[in-house]
């Protein structure tokens, strides 16, 4: 029986960091990071929910509890409402080395009749490896699950050897459009490179084709899959919950972490300007901004290494409504960002006591806020309020 037959129905580098003091605001620019300074009064008891996952990256809840869950190694994991794990069968073969690996998991607009999820995943070739779309259906199979009829429906161009900047996150539009977002495979150029999907974010029919209203179409200089192009690494994407807007979140390298709102056709500056710098302590690019590139509405410096976001809008959290929440690696921490439309106003930092570095946020439909841990014994933890 297929899941389908189911009832479910983000200008100078004056602008920096200041760990204690007041929120920094100035017009035009973008918004440094300060910590500790929203309300987040909502207190939470971290559950869990299961633990022993192999550094999962993604976690999708299912209609009617339980959830899937992707791993780093190529497995697919479906976790029980209780907590029990099975693996997943018919998952495609990844390049499974460094940032590499399976990567995010989504259920399709119309899961509840067509039992359809979507994969992304670094796709091994002959010249090294890409980042790509893998479609299938959940099907029972005994005890158990397993991927019917899968295929590859979108191949990133973004192929390079080694295993740094996959991205890559999903999230489905309300037209029902496929936002993809891709990172520049740690080689900074291809980001302003339009004939290469790196660095970029796309936009794609459920099918895997350019979607249409793509601000490059017939514009043969662009790859027509194209929305936006100048990022590094985003590993975090989500919709605004009352714009429907899509949001990204996107590793700098020392310091740089941004928020992005990728506007059609808009180039976000990546590796031109950056809030960031080089490992080495080196300048990267040509600064911190340039007329024609987009500025981030905030930014960390130092970095947290951001990955997974999620919007909240539970009842269960009512301090948190309407703020934004986005996982931290290097911060290890799950940051709370209070927000005024498109400004952050403050931000908090939770889960530290954990000392575990956070993969993934999502908010399901129990109204529940979930997150995963990032390490070889991975844990799926759901945030109790107190």
């Amino acid at each position: 029986m297929s899941f389908g037959h189911w009832r479910f129905i983000t200008k100078h580098r004056a602008i920096k960091s200041v760990w204690a003091g007041a929120l920094a605001v100035v017009a035009g620019f973008a918004l440094s990071a300060v910590a500790g300074t929203a309300q987040a009064q909502t207190r939470i008891a971290p559950e869990t929910v299961t633990s022993g996952l192999n550094h999962p990256w993604s976690v999708a809840a299912l209609p009617g509890g339980g959830f899937l869950v992707t791993e780093r190694d190529g497995a697919l994991k479906h976790v029980t409402a209780e907590g029990e794990q099975s693996v997943v069968s018919g998952t495609p073969k990844v390049f499974a080395s460094g940032q590499g690996g399976l990567l995010d998991v989504v259920l399709s607009p119309n899961f509840a009749s067509d039992g359809q999820i979507f994969l992304s995943f670094s796709e091994p070739t002959s010249g090294g490896a890409g980042t790509s779309v893998y479609r299938a259906t959940l099907e029972r199979s005994g005890d158990g699950f397993q991927l019917k009829d899968g295929r590859v429906i979108f191949s990133g161009n973004n192929i390079y050897r080694g295993g740094r900047h996959f991205g890559s996150r999903l999230v489905f539009a309300p037209d029902g459009t496929l936002f993809m977002t891709l990172g520049d495979r740690g080689d900074r150029p291809s980001a302003q490179n339009t004939q290469n999907h790196a660095g970029s974010v796309l936009r794609l029919t459920m099918d895997g084709a350019p979607a249409p209203g793509n601000p490059f179409l017939g514009d043969s200089s662009y790859q027509p899959e194209m929305w936006s192009i100048g990022h590094r690494n985003p590993q975090s994407a989500a919709l605004h919950p009352e714009t429907g807007v899509l949001w990204t979140v996107e590793h700098g390298a020392r310091g740089g972490d941004e928020i992005n709102i990728p506007e059609a056709g808009k180039n976000y500056g990546w590796p031109v300007i950056s809030y960031g710098r080089h490992y080495t302590g080196g300048r990267i690019g040509e600064g911190t901004s340039k007329t024609g590139l987009e500025q981030p509405i905030y930014f960390w410096d130092p970095s947290i290494a951001p990955s997974g976001m999620a919007f909240v809008t539970s009842t269960k959290y009512p301090d948190w409504n309407g703020n934004l929440l986005v996982g931290a690696l290097r911060g290890r921490h799950l940051s709370n960002l209070s927000l005024d439309g498109t400004t952050v106003t403050g931000e908090s930092r939770l889960l530290a006591e954990l000392g575990e570095r956070i993969r993934d946020v999502r908010q399901a439909d129990d109204g529940f806020i979930y997150v995963l841990t990032d390490s070889s014994d991975g844990q799926l933890i759901r945030l109790l309020p107190q």
